[in-house]
Protein backbone atom coordinates (compact mmCIF):
# COMPACT_ATOMS: atom_id res chain seq x y z
CA UNK A 1 0.00 0.00 0.00
CA UNK A 2 1.19 3.67 -1.06
CA UNK A 3 2.65 5.84 1.54
CA UNK A 4 -0.04 7.93 3.36
CA UNK A 5 0.41 11.79 3.42
CA UNK A 6 -1.04 13.98 5.69
CA UNK A 7 -3.44 15.89 3.50
CA UNK A 8 -5.01 12.32 2.61
CA UNK A 9 -5.43 11.54 6.39
CA UNK A 10 -7.33 14.71 7.11
CA UNK A 11 -9.36 14.02 3.74
CA UNK A 12 -10.27 10.58 5.38
CA UNK A 13 -10.75 11.90 8.74
CA UNK A 14 -13.56 13.90 7.07
CA UNK A 15 -15.11 11.28 5.92
CA UNK A 16 -14.11 10.17 2.79
CA UNK A 17 -13.25 6.93 2.06
CA UNK A 18 -9.57 4.97 1.35
CA UNK A 19 -11.02 4.61 -1.93
CA UNK A 20 -12.42 7.41 -3.06
CA UNK A 21 -9.63 9.83 -1.75
CA UNK A 22 -7.11 7.72 -3.82
CA UNK A 23 -9.65 8.15 -6.58
CA UNK A 24 -9.12 11.70 -5.98
CA UNK A 25 -5.21 11.56 -6.77
CA UNK A 26 -5.14 9.49 -9.84
CA UNK A 27 -8.42 9.92 -12.25
CA UNK A 28 -9.81 12.98 -12.57
CA UNK A 29 -7.81 15.87 -14.41
CA UNK A 30 -9.82 19.10 -14.54
CA UNK A 31 -8.78 22.65 -15.28
CA UNK A 32 -7.40 24.87 -13.22
CA UNK A 33 -9.53 26.69 -11.00
CA UNK A 34 -9.48 30.59 -10.10
CA UNK A 35 -6.44 31.60 -7.48
CA UNK A 36 -7.65 33.13 -4.38
CA UNK A 37 -7.68 32.51 -0.67
CA UNK A 38 -9.99 29.42 -0.99
CA UNK A 39 -8.21 25.79 -2.05
CA UNK A 40 -10.38 22.85 -3.01
CA UNK A 41 -10.59 21.34 0.47
CA UNK A 42 -12.49 21.33 3.60
CA UNK A 43 -10.56 22.91 5.89
CA UNK A 44 -10.11 26.04 3.62
CA UNK A 45 -14.03 26.03 2.49
CA UNK A 46 -14.87 26.52 6.24
CA UNK A 47 -13.50 30.26 6.15
CA UNK A 48 -16.46 30.74 4.05
CA UNK A 49 -19.03 33.94 4.88
CA UNK A 50 -22.99 33.99 3.42
CA UNK A 51 -22.50 37.50 1.80
CA UNK A 52 -24.88 40.39 3.17
CA UNK A 53 -26.96 40.47 -0.08
CA UNK A 54 -28.09 36.95 0.51
CA UNK A 55 -29.30 37.19 4.32
CA UNK A 56 -31.35 40.14 3.24
CA UNK A 57 -33.05 38.87 0.68
CA UNK A 58 -35.20 36.37 1.96
CA UNK A 59 -37.34 36.08 -0.84
CA UNK A 60 -36.68 34.80 -4.48
CA UNK A 61 -38.54 32.89 -7.50
CA UNK A 62 -37.30 30.01 -9.21
CA UNK A 63 -38.07 29.11 -12.44
CA UNK A 64 -37.58 25.59 -13.00
CA UNK A 65 -38.10 25.48 -16.68
CA UNK A 66 -36.72 23.61 -19.31
CA UNK A 67 -37.70 21.22 -21.86
CA UNK A 68 -39.64 18.61 -19.59
CA UNK A 69 -42.39 21.56 -19.47
CA UNK A 70 -42.87 20.85 -23.12
CA UNK A 71 -45.25 17.92 -22.24
CA UNK A 72 -46.69 19.88 -19.43
CA UNK A 73 -47.27 16.66 -17.66
CA UNK A 74 -45.06 17.40 -14.62
CA UNK A 75 -41.92 16.36 -13.18
CA UNK A 76 -39.38 13.70 -13.87
CA UNK A 77 -40.86 13.85 -17.43
CA UNK A 78 -37.72 12.39 -19.59
CA UNK A 79 -37.31 9.42 -17.26
CA UNK A 80 -40.70 8.49 -16.77
CA UNK A 81 -41.36 8.34 -20.18
CA UNK A 82 -39.12 5.25 -20.60
CA UNK A 83 -40.65 3.30 -17.94
CA UNK A 84 -43.03 1.23 -18.98
CA UNK A 85 -46.52 1.27 -16.93
CA UNK A 86 -46.17 4.96 -15.88
CA UNK A 87 -48.10 7.15 -17.22
CA UNK A 88 -45.83 9.04 -18.86
CA UNK A 89 -44.83 6.19 -20.84
CA UNK A 90 -48.23 5.51 -22.23
CA UNK A 91 -48.66 9.53 -23.01
CA UNK A 92 -45.68 9.80 -24.83
CA UNK A 93 -46.45 6.79 -27.17
CA UNK A 94 -49.89 9.20 -28.11
CA UNK A 95 -48.64 12.29 -28.37
CA UNK A 96 -45.07 11.85 -29.72
CA UNK A 97 -44.28 8.26 -31.08
CA UNK A 98 -42.70 5.26 -29.85
CA UNK A 99 -39.73 5.61 -27.52
CA UNK A 100 -37.10 3.69 -30.27
CA UNK A 101 -37.31 6.71 -32.18
CA UNK A 102 -38.78 9.16 -30.57
CA UNK A 103 -37.75 9.66 -27.73
CA UNK A 104 -36.90 12.80 -25.49
CA UNK A 105 -34.43 14.34 -27.63
CA UNK A 106 -37.22 14.77 -29.89
CA UNK A 107 -39.29 16.43 -27.08
CA UNK A 108 -36.56 18.93 -26.68
CA UNK A 109 -36.93 19.49 -30.67
CA UNK A 110 -40.45 20.17 -30.61
CA UNK A 111 -39.67 22.88 -27.86
CA UNK A 112 -39.83 26.32 -28.74
CA UNK A 113 -39.96 28.66 -25.58
CA UNK A 114 -42.61 30.73 -27.81
CA UNK A 115 -42.97 33.34 -25.37
CA UNK A 116 -39.68 33.68 -23.48
CA UNK A 117 -40.07 37.16 -22.16
CA UNK A 118 -37.89 37.47 -19.22
CA UNK A 119 -37.40 41.10 -18.73
CA UNK A 120 -41.78 41.12 -18.46
CA UNK A 121 -41.77 38.77 -16.34
CA UNK A 122 -38.71 39.11 -14.00
CA UNK A 123 -40.24 42.89 -13.89
CA UNK A 124 -43.55 41.41 -12.42
CA UNK A 125 -41.37 39.21 -9.66
CA UNK A 126 -39.43 42.06 -8.74
CA UNK A 127 -43.03 44.20 -7.93
CA UNK A 128 -44.17 41.66 -6.05
CA UNK A 129 -41.76 41.00 -3.58
CA UNK A 130 -38.16 38.80 -5.12
CA UNK A 131 -35.06 40.15 -3.82
CA UNK A 132 -33.27 37.44 -6.18
CA UNK A 133 -34.30 35.10 -8.88
CA UNK A 134 -33.08 31.39 -9.76
CA UNK A 135 -33.20 29.95 -13.65
CA UNK A 136 -32.59 26.65 -14.23
CA UNK A 137 -29.19 25.72 -16.25
CA UNK A 138 -29.94 22.38 -16.72
CA UNK A 139 -32.04 19.50 -15.40
CA UNK A 140 -31.12 15.89 -15.37
CA UNK A 141 -32.25 15.60 -18.88
CA UNK A 142 -28.84 17.04 -19.47
CA UNK A 143 -30.16 19.67 -21.88
CA UNK A 144 -28.02 22.95 -20.87
CA UNK A 145 -29.64 25.74 -21.15
CA UNK A 146 -27.37 27.96 -22.27
CA UNK A 147 -24.37 28.44 -25.02
CA UNK A 148 -22.65 25.81 -23.66
CA UNK A 149 -19.20 24.98 -25.30
CA UNK A 150 -18.31 21.43 -23.80
CA UNK A 151 -22.40 20.18 -24.05
CA UNK A 152 -23.74 20.57 -27.78
CA UNK A 153 -27.04 19.16 -26.62
CA UNK A 154 -27.86 23.17 -25.76
CA UNK A 155 -30.46 25.19 -26.24
CA UNK A 156 -28.76 27.79 -28.77
CA UNK A 157 -28.28 24.53 -30.98
CA UNK A 158 -31.41 22.48 -30.32
CA UNK A 159 -34.96 23.10 -29.53
CA UNK A 160 -35.99 26.81 -28.72
CA UNK A 161 -32.29 27.66 -30.18
CA UNK A 162 -32.08 30.57 -27.75
CA UNK A 163 -29.74 30.99 -24.99
CA UNK A 164 -31.99 31.08 -22.11
CA UNK A 165 -29.79 31.61 -19.18
CA UNK A 166 -28.43 34.46 -21.16
CA UNK A 167 -32.21 35.94 -21.64
CA UNK A 168 -32.63 35.41 -17.72
CA UNK A 169 -28.97 37.08 -16.89
CA UNK A 170 -29.46 40.09 -18.58
CA UNK A 171 -33.24 40.29 -17.21
CA UNK A 172 -32.03 39.72 -13.67
CA UNK A 173 -29.48 42.89 -14.07
CA UNK A 174 -31.96 45.09 -15.26
CA UNK A 175 -34.38 44.75 -12.43
CA UNK A 176 -31.91 44.59 -9.90
CA UNK A 177 -32.14 41.48 -8.98
CA UNK A 178 -29.35 39.04 -7.63
CA UNK A 179 -29.23 36.19 -10.24
CA UNK A 180 -28.89 32.31 -9.48
CA UNK A 181 -28.70 29.72 -11.66
CA UNK A 182 -29.84 25.90 -10.78
CA UNK A 183 -27.68 22.83 -12.05
CA UNK A 184 -28.64 19.53 -12.04
CA UNK A 185 -26.57 17.19 -14.34
CA UNK A 186 -24.59 15.41 -12.65
CA UNK A 187 -27.24 12.95 -12.12
CA UNK A 188 -28.28 12.07 -16.04
CA UNK A 189 -25.87 9.16 -16.10
CA UNK A 190 -28.00 6.80 -14.14
CA UNK A 191 -31.30 9.17 -14.29
CA UNK A 192 -31.61 8.54 -17.93
CA UNK A 193 -30.92 4.62 -17.31
CA UNK A 194 -34.69 3.72 -19.01
CA UNK A 195 -33.64 5.26 -21.81
CA UNK A 196 -31.58 2.14 -22.34
CA UNK A 197 -34.78 -0.38 -22.41
CA UNK A 198 -37.12 -1.69 -24.62
CA UNK A 199 -40.56 -3.39 -25.21
CA UNK A 200 -40.85 -6.99 -23.74
CA UNK A 201 -43.90 -7.61 -25.91
CA UNK A 202 -45.31 -6.13 -29.33
CA UNK A 203 -44.63 -5.50 -32.75
CA UNK A 204 -41.56 -3.80 -31.12
CA UNK A 205 -40.55 -6.04 -29.10
CA UNK A 206 -36.20 -6.02 -28.97
CA UNK A 207 -35.72 -2.94 -29.96
CA UNK A 208 -33.90 -0.66 -27.85
CA UNK A 209 -35.02 2.58 -26.99
CA UNK A 210 -33.64 6.16 -28.08
CA UNK A 211 -30.92 6.03 -25.30
CA UNK A 212 -28.98 3.56 -27.36
CA UNK A 213 -28.44 5.53 -30.46
CA UNK A 214 -25.16 6.87 -31.53
CA UNK A 215 -23.90 9.65 -33.86
CA UNK A 216 -24.22 7.38 -37.03
CA UNK A 217 -27.62 6.49 -36.49
CA UNK A 218 -28.29 10.54 -37.96
CA UNK A 219 -27.58 10.70 -41.04
CA UNK A 220 -30.60 12.13 -42.58
CA UNK A 221 -32.26 13.28 -39.61
CA UNK A 222 -33.35 16.50 -37.81
CA UNK A 223 -30.52 15.94 -35.48
CA UNK A 224 -28.02 14.60 -37.86
CA UNK A 225 -24.48 15.48 -36.40
CA UNK A 226 -25.07 15.31 -33.01
CA UNK A 227 -24.41 11.81 -31.06
CA UNK A 228 -27.61 11.14 -28.53
CA UNK A 229 -24.97 9.84 -26.29
CA UNK A 230 -23.87 13.07 -25.59
CA UNK A 231 -27.19 13.64 -24.24
CA UNK A 232 -28.46 10.73 -23.00
CA UNK A 233 -24.99 9.35 -21.50
CA UNK A 234 -25.89 5.50 -21.54
CA UNK A 235 -23.12 4.23 -23.05
CA UNK A 236 -22.51 1.81 -20.03
CA UNK A 237 -23.94 -0.56 -17.84
CA UNK A 238 -27.76 0.30 -15.78
CA UNK A 239 -27.70 0.33 -12.59
CA UNK A 240 -30.25 -2.53 -10.69
CA UNK A 241 -31.74 0.41 -8.72
CA UNK A 242 -31.17 4.76 -9.31
CA UNK A 243 -29.56 5.75 -5.74
CA UNK A 244 -29.66 9.33 -5.42
CA UNK A 245 -25.67 9.45 -3.18
CA UNK A 246 -23.52 7.25 -5.68
CA UNK A 247 -23.66 4.03 -3.56
CA UNK A 248 -22.98 0.65 -5.75
CA UNK A 249 -23.86 -1.59 -2.89
CA UNK A 250 -27.45 -0.41 -3.02
CA UNK A 251 -27.16 -0.93 -7.36
CA UNK A 252 -26.18 2.17 -8.37
CA UNK A 253 -23.87 2.81 -11.59
CA UNK A 254 -21.09 5.13 -11.33
CA UNK A 255 -19.84 7.87 -13.83
CA UNK A 256 -16.75 7.69 -14.88
CA UNK A 257 -13.67 10.33 -15.44
CA UNK A 258 -14.50 11.88 -18.67
CA UNK A 259 -18.81 12.11 -17.48
CA UNK A 260 -17.33 14.23 -14.77
CA UNK A 261 -14.60 16.15 -16.26
CA UNK A 262 -17.19 17.00 -18.90
CA UNK A 263 -19.75 18.30 -15.97
CA UNK A 264 -16.99 20.22 -14.45
CA UNK A 265 -16.18 21.89 -17.20
CA UNK A 266 -19.65 22.62 -18.47
CA UNK A 267 -20.22 23.92 -14.86
CA UNK A 268 -17.34 26.37 -15.06
CA UNK A 269 -17.85 27.89 -17.89
CA UNK A 270 -21.33 28.59 -16.66
CA UNK A 271 -20.27 30.34 -13.73
CA UNK A 272 -17.54 32.32 -15.90
CA UNK A 273 -19.41 33.32 -18.75
CA UNK A 274 -23.04 34.38 -17.08
CA UNK A 275 -21.81 35.59 -13.40
CA UNK A 276 -24.29 34.42 -11.42
CA UNK A 277 -24.12 35.47 -7.97
CA UNK A 278 -25.55 32.02 -6.81
CA UNK A 279 -25.56 28.43 -8.06
CA UNK A 280 -27.57 25.67 -6.93
CA UNK A 281 -26.60 22.15 -6.95
CA UNK A 282 -29.43 18.90 -6.68
CA UNK A 283 -27.05 17.22 -5.05
CA UNK A 284 -26.43 15.73 -1.70
CA UNK A 285 -23.32 17.45 0.00
CA UNK A 286 -21.82 17.80 -3.39
CA UNK A 287 -22.48 16.49 -7.13
CA UNK A 288 -20.93 13.12 -7.27
CA UNK A 289 -20.65 13.04 -3.36
CA UNK A 290 -20.11 8.83 -2.78
CA UNK A 291 -18.51 9.19 -5.89
CA UNK A 292 -15.06 12.13 -5.30
CA UNK A 293 -15.61 15.21 -3.94
CA UNK A 294 -13.05 16.82 -6.13
CA UNK A 295 -15.79 17.82 -8.36
CA UNK A 296 -17.50 19.62 -5.78
CA UNK A 297 -14.75 21.08 -3.44
CA UNK A 298 -12.91 22.11 -7.17
CA UNK A 299 -15.99 24.16 -8.16
CA UNK A 300 -16.56 25.93 -5.04
CA UNK A 301 -13.02 27.12 -4.42
CA UNK A 302 -13.36 28.27 -8.43
CA UNK A 303 -16.69 30.24 -7.47
CA UNK A 304 -15.82 31.76 -4.47
CA UNK A 305 -12.30 33.21 -5.44
CA UNK A 306 -13.74 34.19 -9.12
CA UNK A 307 -16.37 36.24 -7.02
CA UNK A 308 -13.60 37.78 -4.82
CA UNK A 309 -11.48 38.95 -7.78
CA UNK A 310 -14.96 40.69 -9.42
CA UNK A 311 -16.28 41.73 -6.59
CA UNK A 312 -13.50 42.74 -4.33
CA UNK A 313 -15.08 40.01 -1.74
CA UNK A 314 -17.04 36.80 -2.01
CA UNK A 315 -20.77 37.51 -3.23
CA UNK A 316 -20.97 34.01 -4.17
CA UNK A 317 -23.60 31.36 -2.57
CA UNK A 318 -23.41 28.05 -3.56
CA UNK A 319 -26.38 26.22 -2.45
CA UNK A 320 -26.26 22.02 -1.60
CA UNK A 321 -28.36 19.77 0.60
CA UNK A 322 -27.92 16.99 3.35
CA UNK A 323 -25.34 18.62 4.90
CA UNK A 324 -23.43 17.91 8.38
CA UNK A 325 -22.45 20.96 10.74
CA UNK A 326 -19.18 21.27 9.12
CA UNK A 327 -20.65 21.16 5.88
CA UNK A 328 -22.48 24.13 6.13
CA UNK A 329 -20.01 26.08 7.37
CA UNK A 330 -18.59 25.91 3.39
CA UNK A 331 -21.79 26.81 1.89
CA UNK A 332 -25.35 27.67 2.45
CA UNK A 333 -27.25 24.56 3.63
CA UNK A 334 -30.50 24.01 1.48
CA UNK A 335 -33.43 22.29 2.64
CA UNK A 336 -35.89 20.64 -0.33
CA UNK A 337 -39.40 20.71 0.13
CA UNK A 338 -38.92 21.60 3.77
CA UNK A 339 -37.44 24.08 6.62
CA UNK A 340 -35.36 23.99 9.41
CA UNK A 341 -36.74 22.87 12.80
CA UNK A 342 -35.38 25.68 14.83
CA UNK A 343 -32.59 28.76 14.11
CA UNK A 344 -29.86 27.90 12.64
CA UNK A 345 -26.36 29.40 13.18
CA UNK A 346 -25.66 30.12 9.64
CA UNK A 347 -28.09 31.52 6.79
CA UNK A 348 -29.77 28.37 5.10
CA UNK A 349 -32.56 28.00 2.31
CA UNK A 350 -35.57 26.45 1.57
CA UNK A 351 -36.11 25.48 -1.95
CA UNK A 352 -39.75 24.34 -2.92
CA UNK A 353 -42.64 24.86 -5.58
CA UNK A 354 -46.34 25.76 -5.51
CA UNK A 355 -47.09 22.93 -7.25
CA UNK A 356 -44.60 20.00 -9.91
CA UNK A 357 -41.12 21.27 -10.02
CA UNK A 358 -42.00 21.08 -13.92
CA UNK A 359 -45.09 22.61 -15.00
CA UNK A 360 -48.45 20.21 -15.11
CA UNK A 361 -51.39 21.02 -16.81
CA UNK A 362 -53.47 19.11 -14.31
CA UNK A 363 -52.90 21.13 -11.42
CA UNK A 364 -53.95 24.34 -12.92
CA UNK A 365 -56.74 22.65 -14.35
CA UNK A 366 -57.90 21.41 -10.70
CA UNK A 367 -56.40 24.51 -9.00
CA UNK A 368 -54.21 22.89 -6.66
CA UNK A 369 -51.52 25.13 -6.45
CA UNK A 370 -50.16 26.12 -2.68
CA UNK A 371 -52.31 29.23 -1.76
CA UNK A 372 -50.45 32.75 -1.46
CA UNK A 373 -51.51 32.78 2.49
CA UNK A 374 -49.72 29.39 2.98
CA UNK A 375 -46.38 30.53 1.40
CA UNK A 376 -46.91 33.70 3.24
CA UNK A 377 -47.28 31.27 6.54
CA UNK A 378 -44.34 29.31 5.28
CA UNK A 379 -41.74 32.33 4.37
CA UNK A 380 -42.74 33.71 8.00
CA UNK A 381 -41.81 30.17 10.03
CA UNK A 382 -38.15 30.07 7.39
CA UNK A 383 -37.07 33.45 7.79
CA UNK A 384 -38.03 33.14 12.11
CA UNK A 385 -35.17 30.56 11.73
CA UNK A 386 -32.67 32.70 9.65
CA UNK A 387 -33.95 31.30 6.13
CA UNK A 388 -34.52 31.92 2.71
CA UNK A 389 -37.10 30.63 1.05
CA UNK A 390 -36.57 30.24 -3.00
CA UNK A 391 -39.98 29.53 -4.59
CA UNK A 392 -40.56 27.77 -7.76
CA UNK A 393 -43.24 29.24 -9.94
CA UNK A 394 -43.66 26.63 -13.38
CA UNK A 395 -43.47 28.11 -16.27
CA UNK A 396 -46.29 26.44 -18.73
CA UNK A 397 -43.96 25.51 -22.34
CA UNK A 398 -44.37 28.74 -23.83
CA UNK A 399 -42.30 30.37 -20.76
CA UNK A 400 -45.29 32.15 -19.34
CA UNK A 401 -46.53 31.60 -15.81
CA UNK A 402 -50.81 30.60 -15.81
CA UNK A 403 -53.48 32.64 -14.56
CA UNK A 404 -53.46 31.00 -11.10
CA UNK A 405 -49.65 31.47 -10.78
CA UNK A 406 -50.27 35.22 -11.43
CA UNK A 407 -52.80 35.58 -8.55
CA UNK A 408 -50.81 33.97 -5.95
CA UNK A 409 -47.68 35.36 -6.91
CA UNK A 410 -49.69 39.02 -6.84
CA UNK A 411 -51.26 37.95 -3.56
CA UNK A 412 -47.88 37.22 -1.90
CA UNK A 413 -46.68 40.68 -3.41
CA UNK A 414 -49.49 42.06 -2.04
CA UNK A 415 -48.64 40.73 1.43
CA UNK A 416 -44.88 41.54 1.48
CA UNK A 417 -46.17 45.39 0.54
CA UNK A 418 -47.26 46.12 3.61
CA UNK A 419 -45.60 43.10 5.59
CA UNK A 420 -41.74 43.43 4.37
CA UNK A 421 -40.39 45.03 7.20
CA UNK A 422 -40.43 42.24 9.46
CA UNK A 423 -38.99 39.69 6.66
CA UNK A 424 -36.47 41.64 4.51
CA UNK A 425 -33.03 42.31 6.13
CA UNK A 426 -34.22 40.74 9.46
CA UNK A 427 -32.26 38.55 11.40
CA UNK A 428 -33.43 35.84 13.96
CA UNK A 429 -34.65 36.98 17.73
CA UNK A 430 -33.78 35.19 20.71
CA UNK A 431 -36.77 32.55 19.79
CA UNK A 432 -38.08 32.13 16.63
CA UNK A 433 -41.70 31.70 17.69
CA UNK A 434 -44.48 30.14 20.27
CA UNK A 435 -47.45 28.32 19.34
CA UNK A 436 -49.08 24.86 18.98
CA UNK A 437 -46.84 24.49 15.74
CA UNK A 438 -43.34 24.77 18.09
CA UNK A 439 -44.29 21.79 19.33
CA UNK A 440 -45.42 19.62 17.04
CA UNK A 441 -43.88 19.30 13.92
CA UNK A 442 -44.05 16.81 10.86
CA UNK A 443 -41.08 15.42 9.55
CA UNK A 444 -40.03 16.58 5.73
CA UNK A 445 -39.15 14.24 2.97
CA UNK A 446 -35.58 15.14 2.29
CA UNK A 447 -34.59 16.83 5.52
CA UNK A 448 -35.73 19.17 8.66
CA UNK A 449 -40.01 19.39 8.36
CA UNK A 450 -41.94 19.22 5.92
CA UNK A 451 -42.37 22.71 4.18
CA UNK A 452 -46.24 23.20 4.41
CA UNK A 453 -47.74 21.23 7.41
CA UNK A 454 -50.85 19.62 7.45
CA UNK A 455 -52.35 20.76 10.23
CA UNK A 456 -53.36 24.24 10.28
CA UNK A 457 -52.16 27.12 12.27
CA UNK A 458 -53.80 29.15 15.09
CA UNK A 459 -54.20 33.00 16.45
CA UNK A 460 -51.33 31.09 19.18
CA UNK A 461 -48.94 30.55 16.46
CA UNK A 462 -46.38 33.60 16.06
CA UNK A 463 -42.56 34.02 14.54
CA UNK A 464 -40.36 36.32 15.53
CA UNK A 465 -37.92 38.03 13.61
CA UNK A 466 -35.64 41.27 14.57
CA UNK A 467 -34.10 44.25 12.54
CA UNK A 468 -30.40 44.08 12.29
CA UNK A 469 -29.07 46.43 14.95
CA UNK A 470 -31.60 44.81 17.23
CA UNK A 471 -33.29 47.50 17.97
CA UNK A 472 -37.18 46.12 16.92
CA UNK A 473 -39.06 43.65 17.48
CA UNK A 474 -41.34 42.00 15.35
CA UNK A 475 -44.05 39.54 15.62
CA UNK A 476 -46.00 37.32 13.38
CA UNK A 477 -49.25 36.03 14.15
CA UNK A 478 -49.44 33.60 11.46
CA UNK A 479 -53.61 32.96 11.72
CA UNK A 480 -56.31 36.00 12.20
CA UNK A 481 -57.57 35.64 15.51
CA UNK A 482 -61.41 35.22 15.86
CA UNK A 483 -62.23 37.55 19.13
CA UNK A 484 -60.15 40.15 17.82
CA UNK A 485 -57.19 39.77 20.48
CA UNK A 486 -53.45 38.64 20.61
CA UNK A 487 -51.22 37.48 23.10
CA UNK A 488 -47.38 37.04 22.89
CA UNK A 489 -46.28 34.36 25.62
CA UNK A 490 -42.84 35.41 24.85
CA UNK A 491 -43.19 38.95 26.21
CA UNK A 492 -43.83 37.92 29.20
CA UNK A 493 -43.19 40.29 32.29
CA UNK A 494 -40.20 38.79 34.26
CA UNK A 495 -39.00 36.80 31.85
CA UNK A 496 -35.22 37.78 29.93
CA UNK A 497 -36.42 37.60 26.61
CA UNK A 498 -37.38 41.57 26.98
CA UNK A 499 -36.53 42.45 30.53
CA UNK A 500 -37.46 46.32 30.00
CA UNK A 501 -40.68 47.89 29.64
CA UNK A 502 -42.55 47.89 26.41
CA UNK A 503 -43.66 51.65 25.52
CA UNK A 504 -44.90 51.06 22.35
CA UNK A 505 -46.45 48.56 19.82
CA UNK A 506 -47.51 49.01 15.81
CA UNK A 507 -48.85 47.09 13.20
CA UNK A 508 -47.35 47.09 9.60
CA UNK A 509 -50.07 48.46 7.28
CA UNK A 510 -51.96 50.10 10.43
CA UNK A 511 -51.11 53.80 11.25
CA UNK A 512 -53.53 53.65 14.61
CA UNK A 513 -52.40 53.55 17.88
CA UNK A 514 -53.10 50.07 19.32
CA UNK A 515 -54.39 49.33 23.24
CA UNK A 516 -52.40 46.34 25.03
CA UNK A 517 -51.06 45.40 28.52
CA UNK A 518 -48.40 43.21 29.58
CA UNK A 519 -48.53 40.86 32.54
CA UNK A 520 -46.60 37.47 33.57
CA UNK A 521 -49.15 35.82 31.07
CA UNK A 522 -47.64 37.93 27.83
CA UNK A 523 -47.91 40.72 25.95
CA UNK A 524 -51.64 41.24 25.07
CA UNK A 525 -53.01 43.82 21.98
CA UNK A 526 -56.41 44.39 21.14
CA UNK A 527 -56.96 44.23 17.50
CA UNK A 528 -58.37 47.54 15.22
CA UNK A 529 -61.54 46.66 13.16
CA UNK A 530 -60.09 47.13 9.98
CA UNK A 531 -56.89 44.92 9.45
CA UNK A 532 -54.88 45.13 6.67
CA UNK A 533 -54.76 41.15 5.75
CA UNK A 534 -56.55 38.51 5.94
CA UNK A 535 -53.57 35.90 6.16
CA UNK A 536 -51.08 37.08 8.70
CA UNK A 537 -50.45 40.30 10.63
CA UNK A 538 -47.32 41.58 11.24
CA UNK A 539 -46.31 44.09 15.00
CA UNK A 540 -43.51 45.89 15.04
CA UNK A 541 -42.11 46.45 18.75
CA UNK A 542 -39.53 49.06 19.23
CA UNK A 543 -36.55 48.92 22.22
Amino acid sequence: MRKINHQLIATLLLGVSLATAVAQNNSLKLPPIAEGPFKADWNSLTNYQTPEWFRDAKFGIWAHWGPQCEPEHGDWYARNMYIPGHSDFNLHRVEYGHQSTNGFKDVIHQWQAANFNPDKLLAFYKENGAKYFMALANHHDNLDLYNSKYQPWNSVAVGPRKDLVGGWTKAARKNGLRFGVSVHASHAWSWYEPAQGMDTNGPLAGVPYDGKLTKADGNGKWWDGLDPQELYAQNHKPGIKLDWRWDPAKGSSTPDAAYMEKFFKRTQQLWDDYQPDQIYFDDSVLPFWGVTDEVGLNLAAHFYNSSIKRHGRNEAVMNNKILNEMQRRTMVYDIERGKAEGILPQPWQTDTCIGSWHYNQDIFKKHKYKSAASVVRMLADIVSKNGNLMLSVPLQRDGQPDADEIKIVSEIGAWLKVNGDAIYATRPWKVYGEGPSTVAVEKGRFDGQTDVSKKPFTAEDIRFTQSKDGKTLYAIVLEIPKDGKVTFKSLASGLTNWPGKIGNVKMLGNSGKLKFTRDEAGLHIALPEKLPSQTALAFKIPS
